[in-house]
This record gives structure tokens, sequence and C-alpha cells, in this order.
């Protein structure tokens, strides 16, 4: 019985943990605001940690949910060479 509820403990925490990192990221900072300021009330942690929650589970572990990281931003061209410089030979190319 023991392991059964155990076993059942860490696939909800899996499933938690799959719906949080895959939610929308407005979606994520609302319930990030919303669970900080729950467990402020429940007395569990201060206004300043409570706010520092937020913001930590607010964040994204990485690419994947667009949220304003700029990874998916459009990046800008290189610049090219000057057509006369990518033309002209180098100097110890030339036939004696």
């Amino acid at each position: 019985m023991a392991q059964q509820l155990i076993v059942g403990l860490i696939v909800a925490a899996a499933a938690f943990y799959a719906v949080w990192r895959w939610m929308p990221a407005g979606w994520r900072r609302g319930a990030a605001q919303k669970l900080a300021a729950g467990t402020q009330r429940a007395g569990l942690i201060d206004e300043e940690r409570a706010r520092e929650l937020a913001a930590s589970l607010a964040k994204t572990s990485g690419c994947g949910s667009c949220d304003t990281c700029g990874s998916c931003a459009p990046k800008t061209p290189l610049k090219q060479p000057q057509a006369d410089q990518a033309i002209s030979p180098s100097p110890s190319t030339h036939a004696r």
C-alpha cells in the first residue's frame, strides 16, 4: 500500500511539473502570484519572500515556452563583405 502511495505522489508531482512547464507564460505568472499570496496569507512566508517566490516560479527554465527571454527574436544579418573586396584577388596570387 505504501509503495502505491509513493508512486502516486511521484506521478502527481511529475504531472504538476509538466503542466506548469508548458503553461502559457501569462497564466504561469498569474498562478505564481496567487500561490505566493496564498502561502503568505497562510503564514508560511513573509511578504518579501512571497515576492521572491512569485518571481522564481514565474521564470521559465529554458526555451520552449515563449516568454521575454528574447531567444526567439530575429537575428540581425551578418555584414556582407564589400563587393570590391570580395572580387579583387590578393596580391600574392598574381603570376609573374
